[in-house]
């Protein structure tokens, strides 16, 4: 198949093109040349949020499909989605589980309510409307049946420029005591880049359109799975402190950001982010490779990359300051809830 990627040369972008690859796919990123592109594509150079900044797709394709990652204002997708109506077949936006309506009643499948107020053609607003929004715009150029939203819950793996595993991992690696949200237990829903990225080609392949939230089924691991497996990659002396949820919050430390992936349990963030319906990828083939795939392989590209990930610019920094982590251990009733952060102990 012919494919082309709008961005495609990070993170979520750069697995689908890689992805694509693999299969034998002959491959076109379009990007601004800010970083350089996986080795095998074509390029062509343009800025989509200026004026003219599509000309170079202008003059390009045909297409098979089309995968568009942009999380800003919509009317970006808006414009490249309306150029490539007569250039491609299908149209597969990576769209967000924040499109839902917020707060959530359960466990949300497809048909769940909306965010209200977004725009096919608006300027940037807040994450969730601009998702939307460019939901909208990929369904207008391309209609219902062949544009695919892809609604990504949590996204970890290699190439991750957000920040969430690869702080995990340099902290983790450090060694020492360490401050690990309880409970243990908890569930958590992510989904790996690259299985986000082979289901997405795959569905483009059979054909596939309409929403689909793509996340790991709930259950596929949990907080203490996900600190074990990168104690395990990291191999580092560190102990995993589990702490009660109330004493983190009362400490003031802040849920998803301070300390990345965890949310305390039952309330309606963790409904939001970790309670995902996630039924109709399954029956449409979407396969979630171990935790302990993703950690070792996030862990080895960092080290390859010099142990720093990238960090988007539109993106919160993430990450506990050493300081309010060694206040909240000091506090902390003793050492009976200290287990070594490998797992099976």
């Amino acid at each position: 198949m012919r494919l082309l990627v709008l961005g495609g040369t990070e993170f979520v972008g750069r697995a689908v093109a890689e992805s694509a690859l693999r299969r034998g796919w002959e491959v076109t990123v379009f990007h601004r040349g800010r970083h350089a592109a996986p080795l095998g594509v074509r390029s062509l150079h343009g800025d989509r949020t200026a004026a003219d900044g599509l000309a170079a797709l202008a003059a390009g394709g045909p297409w098979d499909a089309v995968v568009d990652t942009w999380s800003a204002a919509p009317r970006a997708v808006r414009d490249a989605a309306r150029l490539l109506r007569d250039r491609a077949g299908r149209y597969a936006y990576v769209s967000s589980r924040s499109v839902y309506a917020y707060p959530p009643a359960g466990a949300r499948g497809e048909d769940a309510p909306l965010v209200e107020g977004a725009e096919a053609g608006a300027g940037q607003t807040d994450y969730a409307r601009d998702k939307r929004g460019g939901e909208l715009a990929a369904v207008a150029a391309f209609g219902a049946d062949d544009a695919l939203l892809v609604r990504a819950g949590l996204i970890l793996g290699p190439y991750e420029n957000v920040g969430r595993l690869p702080w995990w991992l340099t902290r983790i690696a450090r060694g020492g005591p360490v401050l690990a949200p309880g409970p243990r237990e908890l569930p958590v829903q992510y989904i790996d880049v690259r299985d986000l990225a082979e289901w997405t080609l795959g569905a483009v392949e059979r054909g596939l359109g309409g929403p689909y939230n793509l996340v790991s089924p709930p259950g596929h691991t949990t907080m203490g799975g996900l600190l074990a497996a990168c104690a395990e990659a990291t191999g580092a002396d560190a102990q995993l402190r589990w702490i009660d949820p109330q004493a983190v919050l009362d400490a003031g430390i802040e849920p998803w950001v301070e300390l990345p992936v965890w949310v305390p349990p039952g309330g309606d963030l963790y409904e939001a982010l970790h309670r995902a319906d996630v039924s109709r990828a399954l029956a449409a083939g979407l396969v979630c490779r171990p935790v302990g795939e993703t950690v070792a392989d996030t862990w080895a590209w960092l080290r390859e990359i010099g142990g720093r990930a990238p960090q988007r610019p539109d993106r919160t920094c993430k990450g506990l300051d050493p300081e309010v982590e060694a206040r909240v251990l000091a506090a902390a009733p003793g050492a009976a809830g200290d287990v070594p952060g490998r797992p099976g102990v």
